[in-house]
């Protein structure tokens, strides 16, 4: 077995041992998540008929397999942790994919607000729910025919599953584009209104294992700091934008609070809140001491350093720029890089994230 993959099993004993700080039993039947590009295994592609162009995948499943990233994401790592099978992309319909263990709703681009003509993705938070209520609805009617149907959840797998969150990013993101710092401070309300609504919809559903990853650093990724970090008044010591990372900062306080307001409505739910902005933090803070010789330089990518990034092109595409050919390619060993393509993280990145997480330092809630 990789080497990697038994140090991450010893840290899953070790956390499951000293029962982590979060108390949530690390056992569950099913597990059905709900994000954007940071925990995506392919819905974005299924779903708009694309292929994730190669280099990604190629450090462990050798082939593009619809994540954007060079190999494994937190939640592969995460579904490892809890010996279940990666989860399959609801909208996958090649392979006879199996969905008892789990179903992921997860799509690249996705938002919580509900998708404009801007958006990348479609499938907003809301969308994501409905798409979930409506696999539940089929699964159970596929099960009141034939008990013992192996490719959906079980009945009770709906109530005792895990029910995890990664999303966020875009609507802070994005909004940086159009609207002015405090304007989007004062967006962050209306942004947590509509999780807050999903969230209802899937605990009136039989939902009560709740996961909610807080948002990343976002200021600290070679994309944002392309865009946005030209002026290096805009940078704080880390060579990151400081307004998007306070308006990350905003927004996992009011999340923080949000959890707690949950777990206070609803006192059969178990609502664990895991602070991943925190560990991304330290891991770009202290890169050199986790392994990573770039912290804010795309692995990924077209122009070089400082940063590698250019918005023009994606990873492993080339496009004609101003009559001039322009490449984004991998670079020869991702394992000492932090960012992938500029916006999503390394496997060897999101491998140390996972790691952390399943240690329950950064999660509070039961």
């Amino acid at each position: 077995m990789d080497s990697k993959i038994v140090a991450v099993f010893q840290v899953v004993t070790f956390c499951i041992c000293l029962a982590a700080a979060n108390s949530v039993a690390f056992s569950y039947p099913a597990v059905f998540n709900f994000g954007d590009s940071n925990s995506d295994t392919g819905e974005l592609g299924a779903a708009m008929g694309f292929l994730v162009a190669p280099p990604n995948g190629e450090k462990y499943f050798k082939t593009p397999s619809g994540r954007f990233c060079d190999g494994r994401l937190i939640v592969d790592f995460l579904m490892d942790a809890m010996k279940l099978p990666f989860l399959n992309a609801y909208m996958n319909s090649v392979g006879l994919p199996n969905f008892q263990r789990g179903c992921n709703f997860a799509a690249a681009g996705s938002t919580i607000l509900p998708a404009n003509a801007a958006s990348i993705s479609p499938f907003s938070f809301g969308v994501q729910v409905y798409q979930f209520l409506r696999f539940r609805a089929l699964s159970l009617q596929l099960l009141q025919g034939n008990k013992s149907y192996q490719y959906v959840p079980s009945e009770d797998s709906f109530e005792k599953g895990l029910y995890m969150f990664d999303i966020g990013q875009n609507d802070l993101a994005g909004a940086f584009y159009s609207k002015t710092l405090p304007q989007i401070l004062a967006s962050i309300q209306a942004i947590l209104l509509e999780f807050e609504t999903g969230i209802k919809k899937l605990y009136d559903s039989g939902a009560r294992n709740f996961w909610i990853h807080n948002t990343g650093p976002l200021g600290c990724l070679p994309q944002t700091v392309a865009q946005f970090g030209t002026n290096p008044s805009t940078l704080d010591e880390l060579g990151c934008v400081s307004s998007l990372n306070q308006a990350a900062k905003a927004f996992n306080i009011q999340l923080q609070a949000f959890c707690s307001k949950l777990k206070s409505q609803y006192p059969d739910a178990n609502v664990t809140h895991v602070d991943i902005y925190t560990i991304k933090l330290n891991l770009i803070a202290n890169s050199s001491k986790y392994g990573f010789k770039h912290s804010i330089m795309a692995c990924c990518g077209h122009g070089g350093p400082p940063l590698n990034f250019d918005s023009r092109v994606s990873c492993g595409l080339t496009k004609i720029v101003n009559g001039t050919e322009i490449t984004a390619k991998s670079c020869n060993d991702s394992s000492v890089y932090i960012s992938w393509d500029g916006t999503h993280y390394t496997e060897a990145a999101n491998e140390h994230v996972a790691s952390q997480i399943l240690t329950g330092n950064y999660s509070t809630g039961k």
